[in-house]
């Protein structure tokens, strides 16, 4: 739970910005004009991250980590660009990612009451959550079909509201330029989650239409000085998922079930990488996106599970829910209605610890890129012959393109780094299923972990996209007859993943449903309207003070520069810098602000958010936090909790005088 805002707390839909409250507390008053200026220069970065048009001529600036899988994608034996960093033009053409889509949106549509208009009083929780599942899936339908674009119906306050978003959508995004991965990510695991940091985490993208530039009427203009200290800032982007509404046993399946499970399996996946990765130069090439990734992934929820275990933090949490539930049952009128709804939740979580694990290894996502593919593949055919609003969500009319776009990338899969992660998986199954499970013996077959997925991998046709399209085209027959090992692994386990992918949707989403929406409407009548629902990966808005802090009686400056990071550096890896870098220190003013702070509410997902100043210009670049602040996805805080970005004039003076993009500097410029 959360009480009413505090501060600057609070990532907030652009429909619902509290305008009033930031000009009262920041001097700056947002118009209608800046909202939609900013929101449709705003961009959402392939699966997971955010980014913005920053020119006319359609450049989109990112993190580096955020655009590292496409960089990694473009190289090849002998050309590693997350090693060296790419600039097209000296280094190549623009470079077309394999995969990547953007997405902008459009606009916002409330469409709580059509959601909820589809289930009666007379239905179950679980016919009353597939009734609204439909519903949405047809609101979607028909905003695209009218629309032309994709259109996605999304959950706010856990099912006390539901949007409509409709998007644009771009699928020929261009890499520009990226520096190197050793000055991206300086210090490697190591300073990731600090501060004071050092990291140029930028690239730049282009994004073409027909074969031709976009020329977007939306794009943030440049301000080269950027921010100071003590700056208003606002942070637009694409936040991925924060707790703050949960309740306390909410929170504790994810402490005692959900984050242990998560940790565990990513470690094996992590040293299973590091091991492969020691054999040489193309093997480290080779795990360098996937294995940066689990890395970041553990570092973020190791500190999301520390706090969910530090008994301040959680008295907060604690202490805030009694509140709450102390409010209701003072009043006859909420406690008739809500009386029992803490409980509810908490017989919730007790099915959801029950389910999760079988969930988590049969239905639940891997990083292994054959079976995702295996997976899609083997359940297309039956969803497709399926109504629309009857399909699993993922499959429905307006996802369809975007899951077809991924499925027939012709991106290089790496056989060695795919063994990992099926051996990885293999071996969950086994653990948590148990040997005897007719699953786990029929995906065995008396081997063991590490023989089968070297087998299925070795076996298996679908790294070939042209295999893989074929495969489609043959429709349930070609599917059911088809012997490659991925497929045969995905459709011998798919009745059964159905059927647990069934119990959790019917037994905890459906009255986690139900429940979410009587925490809000509760949260409502005691706190008022004026509460920003937790993040969602959609887009938000966030506000916040450039401002350094004190830790351990210590003072923190609001902001780095390139002398820190020569001082830094040490001549080995994480802090070894590339000879460019080198050869280039007496020609940087070493006094330009590098990275910087503020208090600006951010969590994963805003990684690659423009960071602007009160004129809607961009003076920064949002690619961290430090350590304190990951506990905030939970309980906001604002002493020592930081995000931190890319200084703007630090990203310009290392363009010219270290990697010599004066023509994109002028781009970036230009207004």
């Amino acid at each position: 739970m959360s009480r009413s805002a505090r501060a600057d707390e609070g990532m907030w839909p652009f429909n619902m910005i509290p305008k009033d409250r930031i000009q009262k507390e920041h001097n700056v008053a947002l118009t209608d004009a800046w909202l939609d200026r900013v929101r449709l220069s705003t961009v959402h970065f392939g699966a997971g991250g955010s980014a913005s048009f920053v020119s006319k001529t359609g450049l989109v600036l990112t993190n580096h980590h955020v655009g590292s899988d496409c960089i990694g994608k473009l190289g090849r034996s002998g050309k590693d660009y997350l090693a060296t960093g790419y600039l097209a033009g000296k280094d190549g053409p623009e470079a077309k990612c394999p995969d990547v889509e953007l997405n902008v949106l459009l606009s916002i549509e409330d469409v709580t009451e059509k959601v909820r208009a589809a289930r009666t009083p007379d239905m179950s929780d679980a016919s009353a959550n597939a009734a609204m599942k439909g519903a949405m899936t047809q609101l979607e339908k028909a905003c695209a079909d009218k629309a032309g674009s994709r259109c996605d119906v999304v959950t706010l306050y856990a099912g006390g509201k539901y949007d409509l978003y409709t998007y644009k959508k771009y699928t020929d995004v261009r890499l520009v330029f990226a520096p190197e991965q050793s000055i991206a990510f300086f210090g490697g695991d190591a300073d990731n989650f600090t501060y004071p940091r050092y990291d140029l985490d930028m690239a730049i993208f282009r994004v073409y239409e027909n074969g031709q530039a976009i020329q977007p009427k939306d794009y943030l203009s440049w301000n080269s000085a950027g921010a100071k200290d003590g700056d208003t800032v606002f942070v637009s982007g694409y936040p991925g998922a924060t707790g703050r509404l949960l309740t306390m046993a909410q929170l504790a399946t994810l402490r005692d079930v959900v984050y242990p499970y998560y940790l565990a399996q990513s470690k094996a996946e992590r040293d299973g990488l590091r091991a492969f990765g020691k054999q040489n130069q193309e093997s480290a090439r080779e795990i360098k996106s996937s294995f940066f990734s689990l890395e970041n992934g553990l570092k973020a929820t190791t500190g999301f599970y520390l706090g969910l275990k530090d008994p301040v933090l959680m008295k907060k949490k604690t202490d805030d829910e009694a509140q709450l539930r102390q409010a209701i049952e003072a009043d006859p009128k909420l406690k008739q209605s809500y009386g029992t709804v803490f409980d509810d939740i908490s017989a919730i979580a007790k099915k959801q610890t029950e389910l999760y694990k079988r969930n988590a290894v049969l239905e639940g996502s891997t990083r292994s890129h054959l079976l995702t593919i295996a997976r899609h593949l083997v359940r297309l055919p039956t969803e497709l012959e399926a109504t629309n609003e009857k399909r699993l969500r993922e499959y429905n009319d307006s996802s369809l393109e975007s899951l077809k776009f991924r499925i027939f990338s012709a991106a290089a899969i790496y056989g060695e780094v795919e063994v990992v992660f099926v051996r990885s998986w293999l071996e969950r199954a086994l653990r948590d299923l148990g040997a005897a499970d007719p699953g786990v013996r029929a995906l065995l077959g008396g081997r063991t972990p590490e023989r089968a997925a070297r087998e299925t991998v070795a076996g298996s046709k679908l790294f070939d996209v042209n295999f893989r399209r074929k495969l489609f085209e043959g429709g349930k027959q070609a599917i059911d007859e088809s012997t490659d090992p991925a497929i045969v692994f995905m459709r011998t386990i798919d009745p059964e993943a159905r059927a647990i992918r069934k119990r959790y949707e019917d037994e905890v989403e459906a009255p986690s449903r139900k429940a979410g929406e009587r925490i809000a409407q509760a949260l409502f009548a005691v706190r008022g309207t004026n509460l920003a629902p937790d993040a969602t990966s959609t887009l938000r808005l966030s506000v916040g003070t450039v401002k350094g802090y004190t830790e351990r009686g210590k003072v923190i400056p609001w902001s780095t520069n390139f002398a820190g990071l020569y001082a830094h550096a040490t001549g080995t890896p994480p802090l070894q810098l590339a000879e460019r870098w080198t050869l280039a220190k007496n020609a940087l003013d070493a006094s330009v602000p590098f990275n910087f702070v503020s208090t600006a509410d951010t969590i994963g997902g805003n990684s690659g958010s423009p960071v602007l100043n009160g004129a809607g210009e961009i003076v920064g670049l949002n690619f961290d936090s430090n350590l304190s602040r990951l506990p905030n996805r939970f309980v906001y805080g604002e002493t020592t909790q930081r995000a931190v970005h890319v200084h703007t004039a630090g990203i310009v003076e290392a363009l010219k005088k270290v990697y010599g993009a004066d023509a994109l500097v002028q781009e970036l410029t230009a207004h």
